[in-house]
């Protein structure tokens, strides 16, 4: 979620043309060789979804061969399958009050924990929630995870992810106040990374980036890395994760401050081979996880938001503003 969406859909970003490929919406950009031990030179982006307002969050779910994805300010998550293509699963999805409000207020990431259980990043309610229904059942019943630090409210739970012991990390961003950073309901003076444990203790990891984002652990379980949307330090940081779960030793992964491209950098996913997808200026960066950049998925009218991968790591999804796109990688 960012400033530039307001700002400018209709703006026309930069195509790269040097090794690339005409896609249907999309160009795959093969910066190094090193690109195609995970993505077929013959690869096609095709458009799945479209007719939504901002897409987010997406999750693909293995037992039910569906795609779960949130559409922000339709208080929205959809399932797409191949078979009936997208249909409302949950509604409201991240902002549940009675009184009438605007902006992006719905649901945002998506996570599916070790038991099964859909948990998800609400904007609107201000918390971690979990779905207190089955998969194949859903209902908007809600259970709140996470919803306070330091007893104020937080301020709109954005993206997260669970570690293999158990700690729940998620990223605390602006993005759902109807009236932004000067919002008389925004009680936390900061955007916040935090943690919180087995006990349901919330301790603040960092409190410096200005809107943190998308977040990942590396398959070395000992790094993790967020992104940073907006501002001078554009781009993505990394951590050492401590042996009792805390966020040590940040560092530059890789700094797009002077890039000039349409969006900010938001969702991100971390293969098998430690190679990072994430969203920044102009569609998906691909690099491997010494931060050598090995490739882009352009994208030439869109601000691309966030991306999921099947499990065996052959088909990703990407959300991008108002669709959903789909590429066989393999």
């Amino acid at each position: 979620m960012k400033k530039q969406i307001k700002l400018g859909l209709s703006l026309i970003a930069l195509i790269s043309t040097s090794y690339g490929f005409a896609q249907e919406q999309g160009t795959i950009e093969f910066i190094s060789e090193e690109l195609s031990s995970v993505i077929n030179k013959d690869a096609k982006v095709e458009k799945i979804v479209d007719g939504c307002q901002f897409t987010e969050g997406p999750l693909w779910i293995e037992k039910e061969k569906m795609l779960l994805f949130s559409d922000v300010p339709a208080n929205t998550i959809y399932k797409w399958t191949e078979a009936k293509g997208k249909e409302v699963y949950l509604k409201p999805s991240g902002y549940t009050a009675s009184e009438s409000r605007g902006g992006f207020m719905g649901s945002n990431g998506l996570y599916l924990s070790k038991k099964g259980e859909l948990l998800i990043a609400q904007h609107g309610d201000r918390r971690v929630a979990k779905m207190d229904a089955p998969l194949n059942a859903p209902q908007t019943n809600y259970v709140t995870v996470a919803g306070e630090y330091g007893g104020k409210k937080l301020n709109s739970p954005n993206d997260l992810v669970v570690s293999d012991s158990g700690d729940l990390y998620f990223t605390d961003p602006m993005y759902g106040f109807e009236k932004g950073m000067n919002d008389p309901k925004k009680e936390i003076s900061f955007q916040g990374v935090y943690k919180m444990d087995k006990q349901g203790k919330v301790t603040l990891q960092d409190d410096a980036i200005p809107q943190p984002n998308g977040l990942a652990i590396f398959p070395d379980k000992k790094t993790m890395i967020v992104a940073s949307t907006d501002g001078p330090d554009k781009g993505w940081f990394l951590y050492d994760i401590d042996k009792d779960g805390s966020l040590k030793n940040k560092r530059v992964f890789y700094n797009v401050a002077q890039e000039k491209g349409m969006g900010g950098c938001d969702g991100l996913k971390i293969d098998k081979s430690g190679n990072v997808y994430a969203t920044g200026p102009d569609g998906v960066w691909i690099f491997t996880k010494e931060a050598k950049l090995i490739g882009r998925i352009k994208f030439s009218r869109l601000s691309v938001a966030n991306l999921a991968f099947s499990p065996d790591e052959k088909t990703m999804y990407i959300t991008a503003t108002n669709n959903v796109f789909r590429l066989k990688m393999k």
